[in-house]
């Protein structure tokens, strides 16, 4: 006969359920609410940063208190308005903001251009805790005539360089900053067939960038690096207004085929960057934050 179980039973069986979440858990981040998006005394690098959502992420970051180090293959955008607003920024929170020049897709230029940056960071008491990737190249063309060449070109950019992009944030964080988080910039491409246009080239690569981001934040979790994605849909950028001016009759389809009937702005992804660059989502990796206005 199977004993009935007492009190005392049931309180032990709780306190060891109890001991045991303390131990899962044990080491765990905790922040208080009005402390989980800060990234005070942190730093930041953002590639593709000097103008389009790359900037637009790099501005929303310093406004949650990181300093930024922007990256992209373009020379410093000295004069641009937007850049001037953000260096002016800056200045005024008392952050550093500062400018490289590198090639994504130059693996030994990468690894020593952001191991330099996580190591001034961490010396001077402000570690490298995010990487934000959202260099990219985009190249339409029907797949019967589209060339090999431009398919291997887009392929590099957008598929090598983010690999080497994660693998040097990686490496940099396991080094210097003891973990971080890593946002690389997908698109909703990477997982629908885009009515109107023909992208074979640009939405593999993305597709790709989906599953490096899986397969890196399974590989990196013991690090105390996460990695997840963001996806945008159609957005207001620079890419896109060339493209709309060859293919004057896409904003309108777009805008048909959206319920929110319109295309996105870059300031509507600051937002989802800081949640993921900040203890806010620090249970959160191999996700993917898809912001299309409601395209799926």
């Amino acid at each position: 006969m199977v004993p009935m179980p007492t009190s005392t039973d049931s309180t032990r069986a709780a306190t060891s359920v109890q001991d045991a979440v303390l131990a899962a858990t044990q080491g765990q981040r905790s922040a208080a609410p009005n402390n989980l998006f800060t990234l005070k005394d942190t730093t930041s690098l953002v590639t593709g940063a000097a103008r389009g959502i790359g900037l637009t992420l790099a501005a929303a970051l310093l406004e949650a208190g990181s300093h930024v180090a922007c990256l992209d293959l373009l020379d410093e955008p000295s004069d641009a308005p937007e850049w001037l607003a953000f260096r002016a920024r800056a200045k005024e929170l008392g952050l550093n903001a500062s400018y490289i020049q590198a090639d994504i897709t130059d693996s030994g230029n990468i690894n020593a251009v952001v191991d330099h940056a996580a190591r001034t960071a961490a010396d001077a008491a402000r570690p490298l805790r995010t990487v934000v990737h959202a260099a990219a190249v985009q190249k339409q063309g029907p797949l019967i005539d589209f060339d090999a060449e431009s398919f291997d070109w887009v392929m590099r950019v957008n598929v090598t360089g983010s690999f080497i992009v994660t693998q040097a944030a990686a490496r940099a964080m396991r080094a210097h900053s003891r973990g971080g988080s890593i946002v690389l910039i997908a698109s909703m491409s990477g997982q629908v067939a885009n009515r109107g246009l023909y992208g074979a080239a640009y939405n593999s690569s993305k597709a790709a960038v989906h599953q490096l981001c899986r397969s890196a934040a399974v590989e990196l979790a013991e690090h105390g690096i996460r990695v997840n994605t963001i996806s945008p849909g159609y957005v207001a950028t620079d890419m896109t207004r060339q493209l709309l001016a060859v293919e004057t009759t896409l904003l309108d389809r777009w805008t048909d085929d959206n319920p929110m009937r319109r295309i996105g702005e870059p300031s509507e992804f600051k937002g989802a960057a800081v949640f993921l660059a900040s203890e806010a989502s620090s249970f959160m990796t191999g996700a993917d934050m898809r912001i299309d206005g409601g395209m799926a």
